[in-house]
């Protein structure tokens, strides 16, 4: 048997893993309705902003502002991703390279980050 079979195999095992999933979120419109998301609609909703502020006051009750600090990263990262500058970073088919480094650099800073304060730190 050689290497190349072996990791045919796997890719295949794996795509009959994924593509269910797949299938699902394109069913269900997932990432469509997430990037078209009502900000201020959402957070005038008293279905989530009670849910949110619950979350938020038990994170400071029981001091866990680790947890904290990498929800508030989450929800930035889910602000910009709507902003106009990430809607410019590919003009008809063609990828925009001077916007993609700055987001890139900012992403893999982000993942440090969120890695420093998972496994670098302790409490």
């Amino acid at each position: 048997m050689n290497f190349g079979s072996i990791i045919d195999t796997a890719l295949e095992k794996t795509r009959t893993i994924t593509a269910p999933i797949g299938d699902f979120l394109e069913t269900t419109n997932l990432p469509q309705q997430i990037s078209e998301v009502d900000f201020s609609g959402l957070f005038t909703n008293p279905w989530f902003l009670v849910p949110f502020i619950a979350l938020v006051a038990y994170l400071l009750y029981k001091q866990a502002f680790r947890d904290l600090i990498i929800f508030a990263v989450l929800l930035g990262v889910w602000y910009a991703s709507g902003t106009e500058y990430m809607q410019t970073l590919v003009v008809g088919d063609e990828l925009q390279v001077n916007k993609v480094l700055p987001v890139l650099f900012g992403g893999a800073a982000i993942l440090g980050f969120i890695i420093y304060l998972l496994f670098g730190r302790s409490d």
